[in-house]
C-alpha cells in the first residue's frame, strides 16, 4: 500500500471471549509484553514497533474445532512458533494454560489450544 510509511504499525486481530486474559497468555508464552489494554481490547507486542497481536472481545464466541468437523466452527487461521525443544516448549505452554490437541498430524509439530480454544502449533525445524 502506497499510503503506508516506515514505522506504521501492523498486526493480526484475534477474537476472544477474554481479550485481556488471552493477551497475558501470549505475552508470557512469547516473552512479549502487553502494550495496551482497554475494555474489550488488549494488544501484545514484540517491540514498540511490532509486530502486534490484537485480542478483541467477541460476544457469542465459539472456539474452533480441531481437526475440522462437518459444520462446526473451523479454525480460520493459526499461529506456528518454531521451538528448539518440542517437549519442553509443550510443557511450558501447558503450564501457562494451553491444552494439547488429541489429534497430532505430524511428528515434528504439536498442536495445542490457547485458553480461548484457538489452535496453535509448536514446530521443530531441524533443517
Amino acid at each position: 500500500m502506497r499510503s503506508r510509511t516506515e514505522g506504521m504499525w501492523w498486526g493480526t486481530t484475534i477474537e476472544a471471549p477474554d481479550p485481556s486474559g488471552l493477551a497475558k497468555f501470549y505475552a508470557a508464552l512469547l516473552g512479549w509484553h502487553v502494550g495496551h489494554e482497554e475494555p474489550g481490547t488488549a494488544v501484545v507486542a514484540a517491540s514498540p514497533q511490532g509486530p502486534f497481536f490484537v485480542f478483541q472481545q467477541a460476544d457469542g464466541y465459539r472456539a474452533p474445532v480441531w481437526p475440522p468437523v462437518g459444520t462446526e466452527q473451523r479454525p480460520m487461521m493459526h499461529f506456528d512458533f518454531q521451538v528448539g525443544d518440542l517437549d519442553s516448549a509443550v510443557a511450558e505452554a501447558v503450564a501457562l494454560g494451553a491444552a494439547m490437541a488429541e489429534f497430532q498430524p505430524q511428528e515434528h509439530v504439536r498442536v495445542l489450544f490457547d485458553p480461548a480454544g484457538h489452535p496453535f502449533c509448536l514446530c521443530v525445524d531441524e533443517a
